[in-house]
């Protein structure tokens, strides 16, 4: 089961509350909260449409940039100090930065997943 459904280049969660019997879900990637629901597929799907396009439609009346996700920018936490060592050592001695050296790794990983 796939919980993310992509428009616009936004991507929003897919949660579901057993207790309301509603589907709904949030605009994940930025700080502006957006959230949407519905009763079924249908219903959340238009209602994440219509929060997208509403917000979009709010930034160009206020002449403000809408907020974009997954812009490339990310603050990386190591969980060992080890292995940020590790990789920036590697990165040195292959003269690459230890920014291009992760975006390599990660592009590799998510290469091997998606074959």
């Amino acid at each position: 089961m796939n919980n993310i459904m992509q428009y616009k280049g936004y991507v929003g969660s897919v949660e579901f509350s057993e207790n309301d019997g509603v589907l709904y879900g949030k605009v994940q990637g930025i700080r502006s909260l957006i959230s949407y629901e519905g009763t079924t597929v249908q219903e959340l799907l238009d209602d994440f449409h219509g929060a997208i396009d509403d917000y979009l439609a709010m930034c160009e009346a206020e002449g403000t940039e809408p907020e974009t996700a997954y812009k490339g920018s990310l603050n990386l936490r190591f969980k060992q100090p080890e292995t940020h060592r590790r990789a920036a050592i590697y990165a040195l001695t292959h003269e690459q930065s230890l920014n291009s050296f992760i975006d390599e790794c990660v592009v590799k990983q998510l290469d091997i997943l998606e074959a």
